[in-house]
């Protein structure tokens, strides 16, 4: 029997609005710049094989415990696991998503906001004209800068929180039903310039060409890091998430879906980066610089790249936008049921006291820069702190909690929908959630602490 305050709550209209939102949370800058890179450091086409059997085997079955523990609840992060073991300390996991949503956005924010800065300078051509070397000081001189920074910073929280505040349906579902098909296309005609340039062959033969030699337990290592963090598991978006999902929607389809959606993705952006990369003699570096130093040069340098960097940009601010709105509306769903406030006021608080934690990040790089706290500036700290405690830990404990503590029976009810569709693996899924799935994340725990 449905409470009260469940009645209450909004829902996605559609499973196609569930998917758009959910992928939009899995891509975003880590698809375009982290992904790309490891996949040919690693191996090329072998990495992407282990990638993608490590997504199907455990980041699908790790996505599907956080969509059970929101539907199943039908609370936000912290409320779910209230509901689901009251009495217990287990809602301190909740509290964790809740946290780490909070770091995360405050410092994705910044990283967001340099992606308008670049999009506005690609529209006003100011890559024209400029040497390698004044486009990498571009970079440099723009993120030192105590102002630009944290006003776009400041801009693109704006765009988050006005997404958020016009609610699911009216604002999430509808703003990712048109983020993520643009995302799409724009992806996929870059693709088509980038691998029809002169000298593309050799990009995408680093790129697709498997070599096993490279292959080794750490590659399996940063297979199942990339694959758990860009699946947004641990940070309480697909708790959050699911908590808005119809009971009549099937969750093992939304999880596949979605990790296909966001492995393609990846994928494509591979496509953009190394053929256009070899093609001009230009050595695709990782992070940051690769996406605003080494891509402006090379779009400088191609036939039509003027409107190839607009596109470029606008694609990674809609890559930024689909993930920062779905970290936001955790923090916001947390404060409309646990502190009771009103959508349009939980938004405002959440994003204002989110975006004043970011200035503090966005200054690392400027008049912050020497502010360290365990010899970390507040940028570093947070990324650090989110990536190598919070989400692996958070992780964790969500599929030893839906493995271990839920009762067999309400999680085979949430995947088969109250019996209504057939749970034919579910024996898998439990096996891979009880054993297989605490021993990988916990390995990525400990890797991402320097013990392995």
């Amino acid at each position: 029997m449905k409470n009260s305050d469940s009645s209450k709550r909004e829902s996605f209209g559609s499973q196609i609005g569930v998917i758009a939102a959910a992928a939009g949370s899995a891509v975003g800058l880590g698809n375009i710049w982290r992904f790309p890179y490891i996949t040919g450091e690693n191996g090329g086409a072998a990495f992407v094989l282990i990638y993608l059997g490590i997504v199907i085997v455990l980041g699908v079955p790790v996505m599907l415990s956080e969509l059970i523990i929101g539907r199943k609840s039908q609370r936000n992060a912290f409320g779910a696991f209230k509901k689901l073991a009251p009495g217990k300390p287990w809602s301190i996991v909740g509290l964790m998503g809740v946290v780490a949503a909070f770091v995360i956005l405050a410092f994705y924010s910044t990283v967001a906001g340099w992606t308008l800065e670049y999009l506005m300078n690609s529209i006003a051509n100011q890559f024209s004209g400029k040497s390698p070397n004044e486009i990498n000081l571009m970079f440099d001189n723009f993120i030192s800068s105590d102002i630009r920074p944290v006003i776009w910073q400041l801009v693109f929280m704006f765009l988050t929180a006005f997404i958020v505040y016009k609610g699911i349906q009216n604002g999430i579902e509808k703003a990712s039903k048109v983020m993520m098909p643009l995302l799409l296309v724009l992806i996929i005609i870059l693709d088509i310039r980038a691998v029809t340039l002169p000298g593309a062959e050799t990009g995408i033969n680093f790129f697709l060409k498997p070599d096993f030699s490279k292959v080794t337990g750490h590659t399996f290592l940063m297979a199942l890091g990339q694959a758990f963090f860009s699946l947004s598991v641990g940070m309480g978006c697909l708790i959050t998430y699911g908590s808005y999902i119809q009971k009549n929607n099937n969750l093992p389809n939304i999880s596949y879906v979605t990790s296909i959606a966001d492995t393609f993705i990846a994928f494509l952006a591979g496509l953009i980066i190394f053929p256009a990369a070899f093609a001009f003699g230009i050595n695709p570096g990782q992070g940051p610089d690769l996406v605003f130093k080494t891509l402006p040069n090379i779009f400088l340098q191609m036939p039509g790249g003027y409107v190839f960097a607009i596109m470029f940009f606008l694609l990674i601010v809609l890559a930024a936008l689909t993930s920062t709105i779905s970290v936001l509306e955790v923090v916001v769903t947390y404060f409309i049921e646990e502190l009771k406030l009103k959508r349009h006021l939980a938004t405002v608080i959440g994003a204002v006291s989110i975006s004043i934690l970011g200035v503090f990040c966005t200054l690392s790089f400027s008049g912050l820069a020497n502010f360290k706290i365990l010899n970390k500036t507040v940028f570093d700290l947070f990324d650090f702190t989110s990536a190598n405690i919070l989400l692996p830990l958070g992780g964790l404990l969500i599929v030893v909690f839906v493995g271990w503590v839920l009762k067999k029976e309400q999680v085979k009810a949430e995947i088969s929908n109250d019996g209504a569709k057939k749970a034919v693996l579910f024996p898998v899924f439990l096996l891979i959630l009880k054993f297989i799935a605490p021993i990988a994340i916990a390995l990525v725990f400990l890797n991402g602490l320097g013990i392995l």
